[in-house]
């Protein structure tokens, strides 16, 4: 199986598409900000995309399963750091956000020492999802036909921002359990053997 197959293509052009994103939200005019946002919509289309394909077509990859949640909180960090220093989000919110993002990384990688790849579950996947539509109204930011985009983006950031906190704790509370079980069965071998 191609390690470079389309779904990891298609994740890595979400990675491409950051910087691009990034550089409109520095201009901030309405222009820029629904381009920006029509660009963020599509990066988090290929968020759907890939992984459906990769399902579809068996080509489920380690490299896919680490590229996949890597894009996702690059694309999500990124813009929610744009859209603190454009005063559009407050701080506090990214950091929780950030934060969490990378103690799960942290726990992916000390989990891939012992060999195991933690993929993303479906808190993780839902928490990806509703962040995506929360951050979509923040970044067109300006109302749009008396609809106040803002309000909407922060009322669902508020909802993403619970899941995500919730999400990680249920991350860090899988792991523990795991542990847990595989040092009793080593327990439970090495006293068998006495």
């Amino acid at each position: 199986m191609k390690i470079l197959n389309l779904p990891n293509q298609i994740t890595i052009s979400r990675i491409a598409i950051v910087p691009v994103i990034i550089g409109l939200l520095m201009h901030q005019g309405p222009w820029a900000c629904f381009f920006a946002g029509l660009l963020f919509a599509v990066a988090g289309f290929t968020d759907l995309i890939d992984g459906y394909l990769a399902r579809r077509e068996n080509q489920i990859t380690s490299l896919g399963k680490f590229l996949d949640p890597l894009a996702d909180k690059l694309l999500i960090s990124s813009i929610l750091i744009m859209l603190v220093q454009n005063g559009w989000v407050p701080g506090w919110v990214a950091i929780v956000i950030i934060c969490r993002d990378v103690m799960v990384t942290g726990l992916r990688a000390i989990a891939a020492e012992e060999g195991v790849v933690i993929a993303a579950d479906r808190y993780g996947k839902l928490k990806t999802v509703l962040q995506i539509v929360a951050i979509e109204p923040l970044i067109l930011h300006y109302p749009l036909l008396g609809v106040p985009l803002h309000g909407i983006g922060m009322f669902l950031l508020y909802i993403a921002l619970l899941l995500t906190v919730f999400s990680g704790c249920n991350y860090f509370l899988n792991f523990y359990r795991d542990w847990k079980r595989k040092e009793g069965e080593k327990k439970d071998r090495g006293g068998s053997g006495t």
